[in-house]
């Protein structure tokens, strides 16, 4: 199937004689153009368990398979091509390259898995547009507002097509007026592009454009009561 699926994963670290539980028999699928969200306080596994869902952690038990594929097993090669073609992911920062416009940011990316076509650069210039981007093709970063270089960073994690969207805190350095905006962006590059994202947070304002919500604690996972406002 498409999407995420995380099915009991459990992560743990041994310290000496004990044994650390970062994530504790982890269940959750995500299918695609849904936008689920997880909540919870610092230390309690969110970013390990986002770390997992994107290839860079491994799972101590449990599966994760991503669009079908599980990712247990997989060569670092392969890992990678996971990484770059399959998920896309949008940070606290936007980290962009400071000497790259902000059509080049997503055109790098493009570089990394091959050769720029027509085409590439078309949809590049499409997808800045629909993220009300389409007057700072040629802006440099430091020529752009926060909630301006946030939007540049989920163009760039969209910009492969991949399947699977992760967001790791996307509004930490916003003010409320471009967190919501920026979250807003998400939610409708997901529905349209009929993505399966994921987006650890500790700003309980944005879940309002979740479908489903979940709260960690001590790595564990459980649903929260939550009606999306699109319902």
């Amino acid at each position: 199937m498409s999407g995420i699926q995380l099915k009991n994963v459990s992560k743990y670290y041994e310290e000496g004689e004990s044994k650390v539980i970062a994530l504790d028999h982890v269940s959750l699928t995500v299918e695609p153009g849904e936008f689920v969200a997880i909540i919870g306080p610092s230390g309690s596994g969110k970013s390990t368990f986002l770390s997992i869902a994107g290839a860079l952690l491994q799972a101590s038990e449990g599966e994760v398979i991503l669009n079908g594929t599980k990712i247990a097993g997989q060569t670092q090669k392969e890992l990678s091509r996971i990484r770059l073609k399959e998920i896309g992911f949008i940070l606290q920062t936007s980290n962009l390259v400071p000497y790259l416009t902000v059509l080049d940011q997503l055109l790098l990316v493009k570089k990394m898995s091959g050769k720029v076509k027509t085409a590439d650069r078309i949809f590049a210039q499409d997808l800045l547009k629909d993220l009300g981007l389409g007057k700072k093709l040629q802006k440099f970063p430091d020529q752009l507002s926060g909630g301006e270089r946030q939007r540049t960073a989920i163009a760039r994690a969209f910009v492969n097509d991949p399947d699977i969207i992760l967001a790791d805190e996307p509004t930490a350095s916003l003010d409320t007026h471009r967190a919501h905006e920026v979250v807003q962006l998400i939610a409708k590059e997901v529905k349209a592009r009929n993505k399966a994202a994921i987006m650890v947070t500790h700003d309980e304002r944005m879940l309002t454009y979740c479908d489903r919500v979940y709260h960690m604690e001590d790595g564990k996972l459980s649903p929260v009561p939550h009606t999306p406002a699109h319902a």
